[in-house]
């Protein structure tokens, strides 16, 4: 082949030649074409609320089912702080019984199996061929807030009401303190569709507000779950291992520290509380209260709470990490001891209220993290909203630690009727690039490109309007997660939504086969696995489009490429010019370059 004095190849300054006069960016470029339409100013309703999607679609909503849809199910947190505020006035007040006893929380993934979590116990759905759900059992167990995971035949479930029974009855316990009390870790067996069975009950100080299996890669006779409880700390006579109380007065306090429960699979029965790692604890001084004491951490800063709880830990075992959403900090943990975690890295943010939720890219050399400002309760994506608050931040893992980089948050103004709140979500699987898919509660559901940690931005989304038009009710989607080729969303009081990804300027057809193309017998939330794409055409084809949307293809070349990966074969002259196109790349270009090169050898 003739070459030039700079040896770069004629092939590769033409494949070049697209990316020479512009800078490359992540984000592709406006098209007029598909603009996002608004979101704003959807008619409200429960199941006939205005409707507006894109680049996804939305095939099939499943209700709740109906002994957990009663028709007061709707939450309303004024009218509840209206009532409250008449009984501490002394005022005659008939409260019913809390309708948030029965939201919708999280999903576990089984087989065909859907096991959808609610705070009045849990209901699993069996996946269909179009797409749809037939529901097929109803575990009824008050006392939320539900979440679940589940590992072979067994659910595992959270829960922290003070409500909670261990015989899962109804009604409540009335004494402060009592041995019929459950707040904790439920272990269901589901082996018999018609007669599961509480195998196991395991009590925590605070109660679980959330949970993490994390399977021991060197003994798969165990798993372990990591608890989270975010309530208040139950009295001794209730619980012998809990005590209340800051560290410098108490420092066997309960606070300041996890659960690790180890489940021997043989005998789930016997599943016990092995250790509370004091995760939050100065490494040099060894002080157990030792990230953020809560408050601002500058002028005009969120107020945000004291670090002695997590929300949410997201475990990724394969990569022998976890992160933590812990309140005031972002934390990074080595989990390749999964009995004993312990803290490599914390960051804290200004912007951020209450750190909700994790996840690591697939590579695992950046983590995002969610914040929950007002609990979810609030109206939190209104035009005088901060962009920054109650958003998404991106963290990335340096040799110093995790960094602080980008925001992101749904870019569309609701109303004063609508909680939106950046809630939980899970990647999904396009090789070459970080995407994620999240509920936002009513603000819907969003699918966004964190491949830049600097510069994430959205490329689908799908919104209703809100429950009713005047009054602010706990609704929408709960979470959105990807799940063997389509989307499952919980909607806290409508059922379950699935949504299917359409291709569009912003993500191909290619792309969401080679994401179809992953896929995972079980699957929990908060338990990442890794993502190893199969040699297939189409994944080198996602990477292709990629680079011509990037501009380090031209039009040209990326049809040379393609009829290559096509015909199986590059030859020497393209293979030469990829290396060489790969020399000039940068950042997400240049891993895109160096996969399709992998592929081909």
């Amino acid at each position: 082949m003739t070459r030039i004095k700079t040896g770069i190849s004629i092939l590769a300054l033409a494949m070049l030649a697209g990316a020479c006069s512009q800078t490359t960016t992540t984000e592709p470029a406006e098209v007029a074409s598909n603009p996002p339409p608004s979101r704003e100013g959807l008619a409200p309703g429960v199941f006939d609320a205005e409707e507006v999607s894109w680049n996804i679609e939305l095939v099939h909503a499943e209700r709740t089912p109906s002994a957990f849809a009663p028709d007061d199910a709707m939450w309303a947190p004024a009218v509840e702080m209206a009532i409250v505020q008449a009984m501490q006035a002394g005022e005659e007040v008939e409260r019913p019984p809390s309708p948030i006893s029965f939201a919708n929380t999280d999903l576990a993934f089984s087989g065909d199996r859907v096991i959808m979590g609610n705070w009045h116990g849990f209901n699993v759905f069996e996946t269909q061929a179009d797409a749809s759900v037939e529901h097929v059992l109803s575990v009824v167990c008050p006392g939320g807030q539900g979440d679940v995971s589940v590992h072979g035949n067994l659910v595992f479930r959270s829960v922290e009401d003070n409500r909670g029974r261990l015989d899962c009855g109804a009604g409540g316990v009335a004494e402060q303190s009592s041995a019929e009390r459950f707040r904790g870790v439920q272990i269901f067996d589901i082996s018999d569709m018609s007669n599961p069975r509480q195998v196991a009950a395991v009590q925590t100080c605070r109660g679980s507000h959330t949970h993490t299996v994390v399977p021991d890669l060197n003994d798969p006779s165990v798993i372990y779950i990591y608890n989270s409880g975010t309530s208040f700390v139950r009295p001794t006579s209730e619980l012998d291992i809990c005590s209340d109380g800051e560290p410098d007065e108490n420092p066997d306090t309960a606070l300041y520290s996890i659960d690790v429960i180890r489940v021997p699979l043989a005998a789930p029965e016997e599943a016990a509380i092995v250790n509370r790692p004091r995760i939050f604890a100065d490494r040099e001084t060894g002080e157990i209260a030792g990230l953020w004491a809560g408050g601002q951490l500058e002028e005009g800063a969120q107020e945000t709470s004291v670090t002695n709880q997590c929300h949410d830990i997201n475990v990724y075992p394969e990569m022998g990490l976890a992160a933590g959403a812990c309140s005031g900090n972002g934390i990074l943990l080595d989990i390749s001891d999964p009995e004993n975690p312990s803290r490599i890295s914390e960051m804290s943010d200004p912007n951020m209220a209450y750190w909700h939720a994790a996840i690591f890219n697939n590579d695992a050399n950046k983590i995002l993290f969610t914040d929950e400002w007002g609990g979810g309760l609030g109206a939190r994506c209104r035009a005088e909203d901060p962009e920054t608050w109650g958003a998404n931040v991106i963290a990335d893992i340096t040799e110093n630690g995790l960094e602080g980089r980008g925001y992101f948050k749904i870019p569309n103004t609701q109303s004063e009727s609508e909680n939106c709140v950046a809630h939980n979500g899970s990647l999904v699987p396009v090789p070459g690039r970080d995407i994620l898919v999240q509920g936002w509660y009513s603000g819907g559901i969003s699918v966004i490109d964190f491949t830049d940690s600097n510069n994430p931005y959205e490329i689908a989304f799908f919104d209703r309007g809100p429950l009713d038009a005047e009054e602010l009710y706990l609704g929408g989607n709960w979470a959105a997660y990807w799940h063997n080729g389509l989307v499952y969303a919980p909607e806290i009081v409508r059922g379950l939504d699935i949504f299917r990804l359409l291709p569009s300027e912003h993500l191909s057809a290619n792309e969401i086969a080679a994401a179809e193309l992953i896929r995972f017998e079980e699957a929990n939330t908060q338990t990442q696995m890794r993502f190893e794409w199969p040699d297939e055409p189409v994944v080198a084809l996602a990477y292709v489009d990629q680079l011509a949307r990037s501009g380090a293809l031209n039009d040209a070349m990326a049809m040379t490429v393609r009829e290559a990966v096509n015909a199986g074969d590059a030859g020497a002259d393209l293979m030469s010019a990829l290396e060489q196109a790969s020399a000039h790349a940068e950042d997400a270009d240049a891993r895109r370059f160096q996969a399709l090169i992998g592929w081909f050898q």
